[in-house]
């Protein structure tokens, strides 16, 4: 199949944009907590009314300090509760508002400042604050900044501000804006060179969370649904799935720090999750190290074993092609449930029905993992020029391995070599102020996503790599390195892999160590710690990334398996410039980096 697209299932009515959402969840039942927010350890509901309310002053006080419709303004904060009445307010403002990531440099929030045209900035506290104070010393002039949260925030006092403002001045710049107007403009992770600001329209954040709510009201309009969000809202993939809970009334909390992820999963119980392979990994790889420390690992890894089995055995099943779990397959999976599966599910929470993975790919293996503890996977795929969400599996409809079907009003088409095109509701109009990345971006109206993939007779789509990521060898062989970098992640201490190999004889890998990982290894072996300059060339350390690297190659042909790796001796983080706040790859910038280790490689 060449092309697959669904159908609209919800229209946005004429003349409205994103802002009537929250009035429309309002009218419909007022008292209805929407979010809630965690305070002194304690999760306090935050009803239909209360969020409007506060919004409502929060869009007076920027319109009473001069914010007019159409301006920008920014927003450096972690995934709190205030960013999500900052980005509500600034569109019943009539603002536009700009994503930044709490862990930008003072010089990339110059860059989005100086491009976007920014009217204002909103820090979450003194430190983002003093960030951006920094960055504007080389604008021609300073912008106002309003602290978010500390000891001196300064939210309410913009809302006291705006106190003057009249309900019907508030009315008619939050009714200005039509679903086409500019809500949002996301600047992308710039993977490769200077990041572009993407532009999300009204319509494509409303159209999107109306249909996607009846594409899966299974996981958001099941009674009782709630989320806890903890990926960065300057991502558009929480932004956006934050304003699908929104239209479908899922009650959101939020997590500003990965260190309080543990202890408020387990208080708030999310019934489904968003989130990125990287906790995948990370979850499996601590869960089998743990178990291996206790000397249970050959019980976690007989359990894990059935936990795949048993998904893939309902996978089949499911697809037509299997008969489904078997007696002996059922009694082993019934066994470890009792063993070992609770425990993991508690690590979400205990009450999670779903997860919905994206930003990146997830292995097959770990997906099933998940599945058949019952922690079901379902994967997604978009790009931020995409409004995040384009295909996504249904539940009950799950293909692992797959990313799922086109969402309604979305439609996928494979173009002749292999990349994925787009065209739908979810598609940015462009980017702000660049009509050459506008001209490479778009062909014959569908948006070019860079990304290779296949549509299988039933219309999902399986993404097997990145046009510029492929690898040519010196013999010729295409090699796409992301199946062969997602199995060496899943062994516990690898952060990070790398595959090289482009006009080279054969291929080889650059694999960067998790150092909590590894000194919890070393600790089981009876070893003492090693700095990851000595690790580099343990040779205890050597074997064991050896099996690793021997696994993965089990996936792929004999020409595309891994001849030769190196251990890089620095993390591969984003503060090092190798990932984006997204944890993508920034691989042209670990091949400069890294130059001599690769040609170290070949020698």
């Amino acid at each position: 199949m060449q092309e697959a697209a669904t159908g609209l299932l919800a229209r946005v009515p004429p003349g409205t944009n994103v802002t009537d959402l929250l009035l429309a969840r309002h009218r419909q039942d007022p008292q209805q907590a929407l979010f809630a927010v965690k305070k002194d350890g304690v999760w306090t509901d935050v009803s239909a009314a209360e969020l409007l309310g506060q919004v409502s002053a929060l869009a007076k006080g920027l319109i009473a300090a001069g914010i007019r419709p159409g301006e920008r303004i920014a927003v450096m904060s972690r995934t709190r509760y205030e960013w999500t009445l900052v980005d509500l307010a600034g569109w019943f403002a009539g603002a536009v508002v700009v994503p930044i990531y709490e862990t930008s440099s003072a010089h990339q929030v110059r860059w989005i400042l100086q491009d976007s045209g920014a009217a204002a900035v909103f820090a979450e506290d003194a430190a983002r604050e003093a960030v951006v104070r920094e960055a504007m010393e080389q604008l021609p002039a300073p912008l106002p900044v309003y602290r978010m949260s500390g000891a001196d925030p300064d939210l309410a006092a913009l809302g006291a501000a705006g106190a003057g403002v009249p309900d019907g001045e508030l009315e008619r710049v939050r009714s200005l804006a039509t679903l086409a107007d500019p809500a949002s403009l996301v600047y992308t992770s710039g993977t490769t060179g200077r990041p572009k600001g993407c532009i999300i329209t009204h319509g494509n954040f409303a159209e999107l969370a109306l249909n996607t709510a009846e594409f899966l009201p299974g996981i958001l309009k099941e009674p009782g649904a709630r989320s806890l969000m903890f990926l960065p809202l300057a991502h558009v993939l929480a932004r956006a799935v934050q304003v699908i809970c929104l239209a479908a009334g899922v009650k959101m909390g939020h997590t500003a720090s990965m260190g309080e992820l543990i202890e408020d999963l387990a208080s708030y119980r999310p019934t489904f999750l968003l989130v990125v392979p990287r906790v995948f990994e990370k979850v499996y790889a601590t869960a089998r190290q743990k178990a291996q420390a206790e000397g249970r690992g050959r019980i976690f890894d007989a359990a894990a074993a059935a936990a795949i089995g048993w998904s893939r055995a309902c996978d089949a099943r499911d697809r037509g092609t299997g008969p489904g779990p078997g007696l002996v397959l059922r009694a082993r999976h019934a066994l470890f449930d009792r063993l070992v599966y609770g425990r993991l599910r508690a690590v979400f929470g205990g009450e999670v029905r779903y997860t919905v993975s994206g930003a990146s790919a997830l292995s097959p293996k770990l997906a099933h993992f998940f599945s058949g503890i019952g922690v079901p996977v379902l994967e997604g795929y978009g790009l931020t020029e995409t409004t995040a969400p384009a295909a996504v599996n249904p539940p009950g409809a799950n293909r692992i391995g797959t990313v799922g079907l086109p969402l309604p009003g979305t439609t996928i088409r494979i173009a002749p070599d292999g990349e994925v095109l787009i065209r739908g509701i979810g598609i940015t109009p462009g980017y702000f102020h660049n009509d050459e990345a506008n001209r490479e971006a778009f062909t014959g109206g569908f948006f070019r996503t860079g990304d290779l993939g296949a549509l299988d007779e039933d219309g999902y789509l399986t993404i097997t790599g990145r046009k510029k990521d492929l690898l040519v060898t010196a013999g010729g062989k295409n090699v796409a390195p992301g199946p062969l970098e997602d199995a060496l992640r899943e062994h516990q201490l690898i952060a990070q892999a790398v595959v090289v190999g482009e006009g080279r004889p054969f291929v080889a890998a650059l694999l960067g160590l998790d150092p909590e990982p590894l000194a919890a290894w070393l600790a089981a072996a009876g070893r003492p710690p090693l700095d990851l300059d000595d690790a580099a060339g343990d040779p205890a350390v050597l074997a064991e990334l050896q099996r690793a690297v021997d696994e993965a190659n089990l996936q792929v042909s004999r020409a595309e398996q891994i001849r030769k790796f190196a251990v890089l001796r620095r993390e591969l983080t984003e503060e090092s410039g190798h990932l984006t706040p997204s944890l993508k790859l920034k691989r042209s910038q670990v091949a400069e980096d890294f130059a001599a280790d690769v040609d170290r490689l070949y020698r």
